[in-house]
């Protein structure tokens, strides 16, 4: 084998070698997903003699509520949804508006990048909860609808029982922790939206009102659409080293064929 074949088998196999450490450098950095909020238990188990800790984070109770449609809704109409809530009343004279025109905003902004032209994404579905249950009827959820031209199909405004309401806002997505301890529990009123994964946890506040924290809520939602089960391994998981390894027998043996049809050649 002449030096040039030598330099290219040599460098054939130190290719390899350099794509491994690349991809296995890639791949050990983690993507800094929103976090989890409020664990209702932990439970510590040990297996092989190493300790294993699982939590088990708080998932938002279901609750039965009528859209701005009149038709029912509840978490088995968001199943596989990632959910972005807020709390507002249709006769709100402070944030209630600059909020809708933000979630607006944000609801358009979300694409669906596989159809041109299609504004919608099937992941991600918004609501707004009143928490005016007496005075917002569906007529008048349906003439706030209007009034800021909402796509029912991705955003729903829902009325209901004020208890069921006020729980889902206090006990369930804990607005009165993050408003604050001085939070007036009968006026459930908040200018934070709530970004609650596809298994009813929430990962995640953020100001309605503030547009630094919008672009980091619409971030968050790439994110957790793009989340998979850590269960759930790719097929190529675990496998860079024996993929270098084929690689190298491979190119070897090509070496090898190489030196001897030369061998044979002279």
């Amino acid at each position: 084998m002449n030096s040039k074949a030598l330099n290219a088998v040599l460098l054939a196999l130190l290719l390899p070698l350099v794509g491994y450490f690349i991809m296995k450098h890639y791949s050990d950095i983690a993507i800094v997903m929103p976090r989890h909020y409020y664990a209702d238990s932990v439970i510590v188990t040990t297996k092989n003699g190493k300790q294993n800790t699982d939590t088990i984070w708080h998932r938002v109770a279901d609750f039965s509520m009528t859209n701005q449609l009149g038709k029912p809704v509840s978490w088995d109409s968001l199943k596989g949804k990632i959910v972005v809530a807020d709390f507002f009343f249709t006769h709100c004279p402070t944030i209630c508006v600059p909020m809708a025109k933000n979630m607006k905003r944000l609801q358009e902004s979300i694409t669906n990048a596989q159809k041109v032209g299609d504004t919608t994404n099937p992941y991600i579905q918004f609501l707004s909860f009143s928490i005016d249950p007496e005075r917002d009827s569906v007529p008048r959820l349906k003439y706030w609808a209007d009034r800021f031209q909402i796509n029912p199909e991705k955003w729903w405004l829902l009325t209901g029982d004020k208890k069921k309401v006020y729980d889902l806002a206090l006990k369930e997505m804990k607005l009165g922790m993050i408003d604050g301890e001085g939070v007036d529990t009968n006026y459930a009123h908040s200018d934070k939206f709530v970004i609650i994964d596809s298994n009813r946890v929430v990962r995640g506040y953020y100001n309605g009102l503030d547009s630094v924290d919008l672009a980091k809520l619409s971030k968050d939602i790439v994110w957790l659409t793009m989340e998979k089960n850590p269960k759930a391994k790719g097929f190529l998981a675990g496998q860079l080293q024996l993929i270098l390894v084929i690689l190298l027998i491979a190119l070897l043996a090509v070496g090898i064929f190489l030196f001897l049809f030369r061998s044979k050649s002279k």
